[in-house]
C-alpha cells in the first residue's frame, strides 16, 4: 500500500525549548512521528528529529512506551543516529502512549513530551449494500446505498468505502486485497450513497469493501445492478398489405429481453397504438388491440414501455414510435356504360369504373347480359379489364332476335363491388338484336360439287368474303371432319369440288364480321356407295367340272385400316333380268380382298348364262352406303 505524508503531524514529543551555548539538551529541536495521530495498520512507526541537533548537543533520546491502560511497557535509549529507525508497538490493537526526552552525556534531561501511537490491523465488517430495486433506465445514473454493518467497527473505526463495478470478471475495489489507500475510497463516513454513473446495459456487479481508519479492507460485498437502456421491440399485426374494404383490427405485441413486459400496475410495462394522432389506446403488459375504421388513409403509431421505463413514444427527446399505414375504402366504385355503340363495332361493350380512394381494380370486373324485362341472372361475357374500363364483346349472332339489357360490375382495389345498368348519359343500357346487318347464305350440293351464294337481303351480293365448307364424315371415316375455304366472287357466288371419300354432311358457313351477321347454309348429305370390284376365273363353266373362282376387292379410301377386316361381302346371281339372289357371304381381309370358288352342279345350268356380282350392305362404323360390283357373265356347259 502506498504511503503519503499527512498535512499535519501530531508531536510525538513536546517541543523542546531552543538550546543556547552551554544550556540544557532541551534546546536541540523537535522529535516527531510520521503520520502522528493517524491509525496505523502496521506495528512499525517511523520517527524523525526536526532539525537534528548540532554536534556537541544531546547525544541520545530516552523513550518510554505505555499501553492503552497507562501501564509502562518498556524504556529504551537510542542514540540520536538511530532515532529514525522504526519504532514497533505490541501486536495488540490499541492507542499506545510514547513518552520521550533528550539527554546529554552528563545525564541532563530536556522537557518530557508524550504522543499517541494508534495501531489497529483489524478488518472491519463488510458493509450492507442496497442497490436500486428492479431495473435502472439506461440513460440514468445508477446509485448505490451503503450502510454500516450492524456489528461494532474496529478501534480504528470506518474511514469509508471503496467500490468497483464489473460485468462478472470479479474486480477488486482496491489495488491490494487487504489494504485501501485514501485515494481509493469512494464514500467517506459510516454510510451514504454512491453514484455509479451510467452503466452498460445488462447485469452489472457492484463490489464494495469497508475501509477502517487504518486502511484495512473488509471482505468484499457484492450486489447486482440491472440496467436496461433499450426500448421494447414491438410488432404490429393485422395491417393489410393493400386496401381493405372494411374496419381493420390491429394488435401490437411487445417483447423485451431485459427488464421484460410483465404487467405491473399503471407505472409498469404497457403497449400502445395511436390512430391518426388521437390519444393512444394503451394496455398494461405486452399486448394491445384496437380497431381502425372509416374510409381513408390512416396513420398508425405504436410503441411500448418496459419495466425499466424505456419507451419510444417520441416525447421529451425519446426515440420516435414505429409507424404503419392502414388504407380503408368502404365505398363501392361508380360504374356506367360508355355512350352510344360504335357503328363500326356494334358488339363492343365498354363500361367505365371510377373510385376516388383505392381506385379501380386492375384485374376484376365483368359485363353480363340477359333478355330485357326478365329477372333471371345475367350471363357473364368474356371481359377484359383495362385500367378503369371493362371491355367485352357480345356474340349477338348466338342470341335470338329481341331486346337485351346489360349489367357492368366493377371492383375497386379494396374489393368493393359496384354495378351499373345505365350509360353515362343516364339512359338504360339496352340493345336490340340483331345488332349487325343480316346476311343470307344458300348452297346446293350436286354429286361432289357444292355451289352457293352470299347476299344481303335488299342490298345485293356480298363479294370477297371467305366461306368455310365443312364436311362431317360418317362414323368410321378418317379424318372425321374436313374444312376447306373459298371466297365469294363479285356476284357473291362460290363453288367447290369436294374430294373423294366416304359419305358425309356438308355445310357452308360465313363467320360474319363486326358489322355482318353470321350465316350458314342448310346441311346437305353426300351419300357415297361402297366401291367394289369382282372378276371370275373363266367366262364359262362345265357342269360337274372345275369350279369358277371369284375374286374381288372392296375400296376403302378414307377409312381406318381395320375397317375392312371381316367386312361381309354377299355374292349374288340372277338369270336374265330377274332378281338378285345371294348364294354365299364371304368376309374381306384387312386389304379388302375376298375369294370364293363356285362349282356348277345343276344340269339345268347347261347353255344358260348367269350374272354374278359382289354386294356390300355395310355394317356399324362403315362410312359408305351399300354398293355392288359390275355384273360378271358366266355360261354353263
Amino acid at each position: 500500500m502506498s504511503r503519503r505524508w499527512p498535512q499535519s503531524l501530531a508531536a510525538l514529543l513536546a517541543t523542546l525549548a531552543a538550546l543556547g551555548p552551554g544550556s540544557s539538551p532541551a534546546s536541540a529541536g523537535e522529535l516527531r512521528a510520521v503520520e502522528e495521530g493517524a491509525w496505523h495498520a502496521e506495528r512499525d512507526f517511523e520517527l524523525e528529529w526536526q532539525p537534528l541537533p548540532p554536534p556537541g548537543q544531546p547525544r541520545e533520546a530516552v523513550l518510554r512506551l505505555y499501553d492503552p491502560q497507562g501501564n509502562l511497557l518498556r524504556t529504551l535509549s537510542r542514540p540520536l543516529g538511530d532515532l529514525l529507525d522504526p519504532f514497533k508497538v505490541p501486536p495488540q490493537p490499541g492507542a499506545y502512549s510514547l513518552e520521550g526526552w533528550l539527554q546529554d552525556e552528563a545525564g541532563g534531561q530536556g522537557p518530557h513530551a508524550t504522543a499517541t501511537l494508534r495501531f489497529d490491523d483489524t478488518a472491519p465488517p463488510p458493509p450492507a449494500l442496497r442497490p436500486p430495486a428492479g431495473w435502472v433506465l439506461g440513460v440514468e445514473p445508477a446509485g448505490l446505498e451503503i450502510e454500516a454493518a450492524s456489528t461494532p467497527p474496529p478501534l480504528a473505526g470506518v474511514r469509508g468505502y471503496a467500490v468497483s463495478v464489473d460485468r462478472g470478471s470479479g474486480s477488486s475495489p482496491c489495488a491490494s486485497p487487504s489494504r485501501c489507500g485514501a485515494g481509493e475510497i469512494d464514500l467517506t463516513g459510516a454510510s451514504g450513497s454512491v453514484s455509479l454513473g451510467t452503466l452498460p446495459e445488462g447485469v452489472n456487479f457492484v463490489r464494495a469493501v469497508a475501509v477502517s481508519g487504518a486502511g484495512v479492507a473488509s471482505a468484499v460485498e457484492t450486489a447486482e445492478v440491472r440496467v436496461d437502456g433499450s426500448a421494447p421491440l414491438v410488432s404490429l399485426h393485422g395491417v393489410p398489405a393493400a386496401w381493405s374494404d372494411g374496419p381493420v383490427k390491429l394488435t401490437a405485441l411487445a417483447t423485451d429481453p431485459l427488464s421484460g413486459m410483465a404487467a405491473a400496475g399503471y407505472l409498469g410495462p404497457l403497449t400502445a397504438i395511436a390512430v391518426d394522432g388521437a390519444p393512444a389506446r394503451r394496455a398494461l403488459g405486452d399486448t394491445v388491440t384496437t380497431s381502425v375504421s372509416g374510409s381513408g388513409i390512416h396513420e398508425i403509431e405504436y410503441f411500448a414501455r418496459d419495466a425499466a421505463g424505456n419507451v419510444a413514444d417520441g416525447r421529451a427527446g425519446r426515440p420516435q414510435p414505429a409507424k404503419a399505414t392502414v388504407r380503408i375504402d368502404e365505398d363501392p366504385p361508380a360504374v356506367a356504360f360508355a355512350g352510344a355503340q360504335d357503328p363500326a363495332e356494334p358488339e363492343r361493350l365498354e363500361a367505365l369504373v371510377a373510385d376516388s380512394l383505392s381506385g379501380p381494380s386492375p384485374d376484376r370486373g365483368w359485363i353480363g347480359v340477359r333478355p330485357a324485362g326478365t329477372y333471371g341472372r345475367f350471363e357473364q361475357l368474356p371481359t377484359q379489364v383495362a385500367e378503369s374500363r371493362l371491355v367485352a364483346r357480345w356474340d349477338s349472332d348466338s342470341y335470338p332476335p329481341g331486346s337485351y339489357e346489360f349489367l357492368a360490375t366493377g371492383f375497386d382495389a379494396a374489393g368493393n363491388a359496384g354495378g351499373g345498368t345505365n350509360r353515362t348519359s343516364g339512359t338504360k343500357m339496352v340493345l336490340a338484336n340483331p345488332l349487325k346487318t343480316p346476311v343470307q347464305l344458300a348452297a346446293r350440293l350436286s354429286h361432289r360439287r357444292l355451289a352457293g351464294r352470299l347476299r344481303q337481303p335488299g342490298a345485293g351480293p356480298i363479294a370477297g368474303r371467305e366461306i368455310a365448307v365443312t364436311e362431317t364424315f360418317a362414323p368410321g371415316a378418317r379424318p372425321s371432319r374436313r374444312t376447306s375455304f373459298v371466297r365469294t366472287r363479285a356476284d357473291g357466288s362460290f363453288q367447290v369440288r369436294l374430294a373423294p371419300g366416304p359419305s358425309r354432311e356438308v355445310v357452308a358457313a360465313f363467320a360474319g364480321t363486326r358489322t355482318l351477321t353470321r350465316a350458314a347454309s342448310e346441311s346437305a348429305r353426300l351419300e357415297v356407295p361402297t366401291k367394289i370390284g369382282l372378276r371370275a376365273s373363266a367366262a364359262s363353266a362345265r357342269v360337274g367340272g372345275a369350279p369358277v373362282v371369284f375374286r374381288g376387292k372392296v375400296g376403302a379410301a378414307g377409312t381406318e385400316p381395320a375397317a375392312l377386316a371381316g367386312l361381309p361381302v354377299e355374292l349374288q346371281f340372277r338369270f336374265r333380268s330377274g332378281r338378285w339372289s345371294e348364294f354365299r357371304t364371304v368376309e374381306a381381309d384387312r386389304r379388302g380382298r375376298f375369294r370364293y370358288a363356285y362349282r356348277f352342279s345343276d344340269d339345268d345350268s347347261r347353255g344358260v348364262s348367269f350374272q354374278f356380282r359382289a354386294h356390300v350392305k355395310g355394317r356399324e362404323g362403315w362410312p359408305f352406303e351399300p354398293g355392288a360390283s359390275r355384273p360378271v357373265l358366266i355360261t354353263g356347259r
